[in-house]
């Protein structure tokens, strides 16, 4: 039965390559055309559920074996007294073997070819490419594909919304309200364009499990983090001390946004090096952070968020910084400046060969963009790809921040975060998340659960924010509550 993924759903996801090897495989396994026959029935009750006043309900089929999905489901909402209005692109001579099956079938239960959409239906599912799609749909796909986006009928997506690009969530395409993946959750349904073309993601494996053919994903949707119980006989020193080093002239609040941030993380103990020298002296607002001078600490046994709100003046103590700190988030102005300097550059490839050292870069799009020297196009073109290779060129954790956070490290699968909302594109949440991912690596959590474990904790608070308050970054910070 298809079950909903909500946030609290860690999933393996498999690219279209270990999908269809998934769907061989499973294929060879079972008896003819069963895989289909579990698609459409599954899709068949899904729309029942959804929608279950819906009585003309147009499914418009493609000419491959999403559109076969398609008339396996219409042939089981015709039985249940629907009016199912079939539109097919495809012919039966043309159709491969599965499809064809389930023209014959859906044909024998009653179910008749449209020459158009109906009208005005209650219901669409789209049935017209899957994850077959690797362009843009043309002709009379996309005249389909465009009425369901102009029409008021709720869309059910059959696997992935037509025209987006199951790998990558990239691509034009038909806007869901609901998607149903089959057989496997796929990467571009989350990250990118993904979900907002999905709408509601919908998940049935049809009985298939993908460990039992030893594929292996090629990202995870990431959990909620594992609660942590910290022991009555502990003290301030036992969560560890965390530096936040930015906060140039004119850019105070985004060092102190950070601070603020790790203070409600747990970190033990904050320390604020402002980087104005103008800068007061105590932090009235925040009475528990201590401002000090960033080269009076010993940063080797602190975790240090640098770069936010650190303009020009980060650039100095990058060297320092990127030398010493025992753990470390480059965030904003310090990505800028270590993408300008190929010696800093070779300091931070540096730290991956020291042990003990940690280190997140949190690029948004075209900070990672810079580091990469391509540009943000190219970035936001494959996520996974861009988090990989600037997690492989520089040795380091990289969360690439967006519609779907990629948090990816050498020798780990990437992970796509599940949470967060369009609330956060306002200034300063960036700095916030800088501020509890350094507050997590100060407890001693691994750099990559600690970059896994910020970014859902980041998101979740914003999708957890009052519908009709906007959302600061300041108030972003008060709703953190640490794993």
């Amino acid at each position: 039965m298809p079950v909903r993924i909500t946030p609290d759903c860690a999933s393996p996801l498999l690219d279209t390559a270990a999908t269809r090897q998934l769907e061989q495989a499973a294929a060879a396994a079972l008896p003819a055309h069963t895989l289909m026959q579990r698609a459409g029935l599954a899709t068949a009750r899904l729309a029942l559920a959804l929608s279950p006043h819906a009585q003309t309900i147009w499914i418009a089929c493609g000419p491959g074996n999403n559109g076969g999905d398609g008339l396996e489901a219409a042939m089981h909402l015709r039985r249940w007294g629907k009016a199912a209005v079939v539109t097919w692109l495809g012919t039966p001579a043309q159709a491969p073997p599965d499809t064809r099956s389930a023209w014959e079938r859906a044909s024998a239960a009653g179910v008749t070819l449209a020459d158009a959409p109906p009208g005005q239906p209650d219901l669409v599912i789209d049935a017209l490419l899957g994850i077959g799609a690797n362009r843009a749909p043309g002709g009379q796909l996309a005249d389909w594909a465009a009425r369901m986006n102009a029409g008021p009928a709720p869309v059910l997506a059959v696997d992935v919304p037509s025209g987006l690009d199951a790998d990558t969530g990239t691509g034009a395409a038909v806007r869901a309200r609901w998607t149903l993946s089959l057989l496997a959750l796929k990467p571009g349904l989350f990250t990118a364009g993904g979900r907002d073309a999905c709408g509601d993601t919908w998940f049935d494996a049809l009985d298939v499990v993908a460990h039992d053919f030893s594929i292996a994903p090629a990202a995870w949707l990431t959990g909620p983090p594992g609660a942590v119980l910290r022991p009555h006989a502990s003290h301030k020193g036992s969560y560890g001390d965390v530096a936040v080093i930015g906060g140039a002239p004119g850019m105070g609040g985004a060092a102190v946004l950070a601070a603020s941030a790790a203070l409600r993380g747990g970190a033990g103990r904050v320390f604020t090096c402002l980087l104005d020298p103008n800068a007061p002296l105590l932090d009235t607002g925040h009475p528990e952070l201590m401002l000090r001078a960033w080269a009076t600490l010993d940063l080797s046994s602190m975790s240090v968020a640098c770069g936010c709100g650190g303009g020009d003046a980060i650039r100095s103590a990058l060297p320092g910084v990127l030398s010493t700190a025992r753990a470390l988030v480059l965030d904003a102005d310090a990505l800028n400046a270590i993408a300008a300097d190929a010696a800093l550059q070779t300091l931070l490839q540096a730290r991956a060969g020291r042990p003990g050292r940690q280190t997140v870069l949190t690029p948004h799009p075209l900070e990672a963009a810079r580091l990469l020297a391509c540009d943000t196009a190219a970035v936001q073109a494959d996520r996974l790809k861009a988090a990989t290779a600037l997690a492989q060129r520089f040795g380091a954790v990289v969360a690439l921040k967006g519609s779907g956070t990629v948090v990816a490290a050498p020798g780990h699968t990437p992970c796509i975060n599940p949470t967060g909302s369009a609330r956060l594109a306002t200034a300063g949440t960036g700095d916030v998340l800088a501020g509890l991912m350094a507050a997590q690596l100060a407890a001693g959590m691994l750099a990559f659960d600690a970059a896994c474990s910020a970014v859902f904790l980041h998101g979740q608070a914003a999708d957890g924010w009052p519908a009709r308050l906007a959302l600061t970054a300041s108030g972003l910070a008060s709703a953190l509550r640490p794993a």
